[in-house]
C-alpha cells in the first residue's frame, strides 16, 4: 500500500483545509515545489495534488504550481484533482508530466465524461468520490447529492477507471483517524483499487489500513492519502511506507 502525501494549492500556497472549508485553511508552504521535493526525497513514490481554487471554480487555477511540480519531479507519477471539467483540461496535464487526472464533481453531474475520457485516456482517469455519510458531495464538498459511493463506485468501474479516490469529508483536515469501514466496503463492492483519503494520523492509522489493504474483489486499498498528519508531524511520512511496505511483505497489505 502507498503512503501518497497531498499537496493542496490555494493561491499558489500549499495548504490543508478543515473539512474541505475554504475558510478553515493552514499554510504549510509558500513553495510547492519545494514541497513535492521534500516527499520525494522523503520516499514517496506518488504524489496527489489538489487544485483547491480550481474545485470550486471550475477549472484549473494553480495550473502553474502543477506544472512546476510535474517539471521538477519528472519520475514520480502525479495525480491532480481540482477542477477538471473537460478532455482539454486532461489533456493538458497529461502533455505537463502529469499521470492521471481525478475526475470529481463532473463525475456526478455528467457520469458520460467519465467514459468518454477514460476512452481518449485510458488508464490515465481517476473518479474521486467524496462523501459524507455515505453520499457523495460535489463542488467543493459544498453541496451534498442523493448518490451513494458505491452506486457510482460501480459505474464508474465499468468505464475503466485506473482507480477510485475515496474521501470521507467528515474526517478529512480533522486527525480523527481513517473510515476503514467504509473504504474496506468500497474495495469490496468494486474490482478496481480504491485510494483511501482522510483522516489518517498515526502509524496506527496506517496498519489499520494496510492490515486490510489486499481486502476487495480486485484491486484492493492501492494507497492512502495524508495531508495535515504529515505537515504537523503526527505521522513520519517515510517511517509510514516503511510499516505499509513491511505489512505488504509478511502478507498483511
Amino acid at each position: 500500500m502507498l503512503l501518497i502525501p497531498a499537496i493542496d494549492l490555494k493561491d499558489g500556497k500549499c495548504v490543508r483545509l478543515r473539512q474541505g472549508r475554504m475558510d478553515d485553511e493552514t499554510v504549510f508552504g509558500d513553495d510547492p515545489v519545494a514541497v513535492a521535493v521534500r516527499w520525494r526525497d522523503a520516499g514517496a513514490r506518488r504524489l496527489h495534488l489538489v487544485d483547491l481554487n480550481g474545485a470550486f471554480a471550475g477549472a484549473p487555477v494553480n495550473g502553474d504550481a502543477i506544472r512546476a511540480i510535474a517539471a521538477a519531479c519528472p519520475d514520480l507519477p502525479i495525480q491532480v484533482g481540482g477542477g477538471i471539467r473537460d478532455e482539454r483540461t486532461i489533456a493538458a496535464y497529461l502533455d505537463a508530466g502529469v499521470t492521471w487526472c481525478i475526475i470529481g464533481t463532473q463525475a456526478v453531474k455528467e457520469p458520460d465524461f467519465v467514459a468518454r475520457a477514460c476512452h481518449a485516456f485510458p488508464n490515465n482517469v481517476i473518479v474521486g468520490l467524496d462523501a459524507k455519510d455515505g453520499q457523495v458531495a460535489i463542488n467543493g464538498w459544498a453541496v451534498v447529492t442523493d448518490h451513494r459511493v458505491q452506486e457510482l463506485a460501480r459505474r464508474f468501474e465499468s468505464d475503466g477507471v485506473a482507480a477510485i479516490v475515496y474521501t470521507d469529508i467528515g474526517r478529512d483536515g480533522m486527525l480523527t483517524g481513517p473510515n476503514v469501514e467504509a473504504t474496506v466496503g468500497l474495495a469490496d463492492a468494486i474490482a478496481v483499487p480504491v485510494i483511501a483519503s482522510g483522516g489518517i494520523t498515526s502509524l496506527e492509522d496506517v496498519r489499520a489500513l494496510a492490515t486490510v489493504a489486499d481486502r476487495g474483489a480486485g484491486g484492493g486499498i492501492l494507497g492512502a492519502i495524508t495531508g495535515r498528519a504529515i505537515y504537523e508531524g503526527t505521522l513520519d511520512f517515510g517511517e509510514g511506507q516503511r510499516l505499509a511496505d513491511a505489512l505488504a511483505g509478511s502478507g498483511g497489505g
